[in-house]
């Protein structure tokens, strides 16, 4: 309704019929409002190649990015499932653990449980909506696939070492049962929502959480391994680091790629938060001495593993630490190896890595 129809109502009814269009259109204007806000790009992004849309680029080749490309087909080649991991001996290790370290390998579990529903609520929901580039869309969805079968993994365990019904409840649904573990989920979680902060600071806080929030609990599964116990979680357990250091390196490969970097004293910024975050849950609230580690050692590794990003990021190095655990020199996270090729080479899939020369028949070549 106009105001010029309103005028040519009856007296006693053209007051509410002001009314009802005064509040029509600030409801209205509320709603363009929100959809402004939603729509709002941060000032970082609005040039950013990666951040560009394409002209209906529905076919992959030919490749414009061969180095985001080979990610993705590292990713390929690195696919597993929950069935090839065999649990039918950890059973007979679980029952000789004592009570504290069955409390630290379930929270543990837990934490991993619901750390890769948030990873992937951050890849459907922004990340992957927000990347241009074919080829990092392509990791990123296979990325999505790998995260739901950690997820899988992790509830398995759970599922298989915890008896008691209400515990095992509580468990799955950690981040609204314990403080220590929402605490972490909460810090990944604002990152997802906050529609003021630029992809690049949400780039680097994500290489955060796989790159340092995973990082203890990984290397705390490790000890494990190194005294000969529970031979299917720490198997899941490799593959799992595995994929995570590839994820972590990804962020870093893709961040090396934007235009408009952070300032290193920002970047810093959102490394110590993760840090504080992660000593404070391995020495704390959910102490790694509780399975005969070194807490004091604990918080020196998450600062060594911190620094390992921050070079990857370009940044110069913030703690200036060793790694004080000889168990995780050859493991991913550090960097000193390369995972994906030495520890679990058997569980490439084959002919993924081939180069096509390799697969070429050869009349001239030595048998």
């Amino acid at each position: 309704m106009t105001l010029s129809e309103i005028q040519n109502l009856p007296q006693q009814n053209q007051l509410a019929a002001k009314e009802l269009l005064n509040g029509k259109s600030e409801h209205e204007t509320n709603e363009t409002n929100v959809v402004q806000e939603e729509n709002k790009i941060h000032p970082m992004d609005a040039n950013e190649p990666l951040l560009q849309d394409l002209d209906n680029r529905f076919v992959i080749f030919p490749l414009k990015h061969h180095t985001i490309w080979e990610f993705y087909k590292k990713a390929v080649a690195s696919f597993w499932t929950v069935e090839e991991v065999d649990l039918g001996k950890d059973m007979k290790d679980w029952e000789k653990m004592n009570g504290d370290e069955q409390f630290f390998v379930s929270r543990v579990l837990a934490f991993f449980a619901a750390s890769d529903g948030i990873v992937n609520e951050n890849l459907c929901e922004r990340f992957s909506n927000e990347v241009k580039v074919s080829e990092a869309r392509f990791f990123y969805g296979f990325q999505i696939a790998i995260e739901n079968i950690h997820s899988e993994m992790y509830s398995k365990l759970i599922e298989t070492y915890i008896r008691d019904e209400q515990e095992r409840h509580s468990l799955f649904n950690a981040i609204f049962e314990f403080e220590f573990i929402k605490k972490k989920a909460d810090w990944a979680l604002k990152w997802i929502s906050d529609k003021n902060a630029s992809f690049a600071e949400r780039l680097i806080a994500f290489a955060a959480v796989e790159g340092i929030f995973f990082s203890g609990s990984f290397a705390s599964i490790f000890w494990l391994k190194k005294r000969g116990l529970m031979p299917g979680l720490t198997h899941s357990n490799e593959l799992i680091s595995r994929d995570e250091g590839l994820h972590r390196d990804f962020a870093c490969l893709l961040y090396s790629m934007l235009q408009n970097k952070l300032s290193q004293e920002r970047i810093y910024e959102i490394i110590k938060d993760a840090v504080s975050i992660e000593q404070e849950f391995l020495t704390e609230a959910l102490p790694v001495d509780m399975i005969g580690m070194n807490c004091r050692l604990m918080s020196q590794y998450i600062e060594f593993v911190a620094d390992h990003l921050l070079v990857e990021l370009g940044c110069d190095r913030l703690y200036n630490k060793k790694n004080p655990f000889d168990f995780m020199e050859n493991i991913s996270i550090d960097g000193k190896t390369n995972f994906f090729e030495k520890r679990v080479s058997e569980y490439q899939r084959p002919g993924v890595m081939t180069k096509e020369s390799e697969r070429q028949f050869d009349l001239e070549a030595d048998f």
